[in-house]
């Protein structure tokens, strides 16, 4: 019985990693696009969707990281809307020295919460991660 249990919980998890966002009732959950902008004066924006349930014990922000070649710059930070529907969200940055230029990178986004800690100090709590390749143009 115990051994059924176990791999049923197990098949639910992998489905659970498969389903795209939009079929993820219920939970937190954050995409990516495949494709970013990077523009002639080095603005770059990423952007994806996300979706979270309940901001009741701190603000909730969705980050994102860009990474090309050996590079790798925070790219801006977006408040998100806790009201279980799923939104879009977009991060900008200006990014020199070098600049990134288009092509194929990776992005790392994260829907984190800030909550408070130990002392009061503002802890992150994180609700979801994802990692994507991307096309920037």
């Amino acid at each position: 019985m115990r051994v059924r249990l176990v791999l049923a919980a197990g098949v639910l998890l992998a489905s659970a990693a498969v389903a795209p966002l939009a079929q993820a009732e219920g939970t937190d959950g954050l995409s990516v696009y495949g494709y970013g902008t990077v523009t002639a004066d080095s603005t770059v924006t990423l952007s994806g969707t996300y979706r979270c349930l309940d901001d009741s014990a701190g603000a909730v922000f969705v980050s994102s990281t860009l990474v090309q070649g050996d590079r790798s710059a925070g790219i801006g930070g977006t408040r998100a809307v806790c009201d279980g529907h799923i939104h879009q969200w977009f991060n900008t940055a200006v990014v020199k020295d070098p600049a990134y230029r288009p092509g194929a990178a990776r992005v790392q986004a994260t829907l984190m919460q800030l909550t408070p800690g130990e002392a009061g100090l503002p802890a992150p709590e994180f609700l979801a991660v994802e990692e994507s390749d991307v096309e920037l143009r």
